[in-house]
């Protein structure tokens, strides 16, 4: 069973599956971050929705680099969880079922693609207590023990 972190669904709403994947990012001793600046500020592990067609993998290595510009290498997966939330950049409420993986950041390659975020570089407290979500947040404890 794969854990629900936030709130529960609420009944009288339809839910659209959205798989997605996700990385935690060490770079030295710090961690990368996305900050989603529009259209609420919400720090992420970088990631997002995997396409249709598009493996877990394939989908990692593709939002990793539109979100923070970075190439990674060697991901290596460490579960996932789902949350059920309302996606306004989408109208949309979804069944976030999200993956995650940690990687290794290779190099900067471009400035972020996606206009309304930014890319960040915080101390893993720092990032623990900046993380927007329950699930991002226990998924970076549990790698930085």
């Amino acid at each position: 069973m794969i854990r629900r972190m936030g709130k529960p669904p609420k009944r009288n709403r339809t839910y659209k599956l959205r798989p997605g994947a996700y990385a935690i990012l060490p770079l030295g001793t710090n961690i990368l971050l996305t900050a989603q600046m529009d259209p609420v500020f919400d720090v992420q592990l970088p990631g997002g929705g995997i396409d249709p067609g598009e493996s877990p993998l394939q989908g990692l290595f593709r939002e990793v680099r539109e979100e923070i510009g970075w190439s990674i290498t060697k991901p290596r997966r460490l579960g996932a969880f789902r949350r059920f939330v309302f996606m306004p950049e989408y109208d949309l409420w979804a069944e976030k079922l999200c993956h995650v993986y940690v990687a290794r950041p290779a190099r900067h390659i471009i400035d972020p693609i996606e206009p309304d975020h930014q890319t960040l570089l915080l101390s893993p407290a720092e990032a623990i207590d900046a993380l927007g979500n329950d699930g991002d947040r226990m998924f970076l404890k549990h790698y930085l023990r």
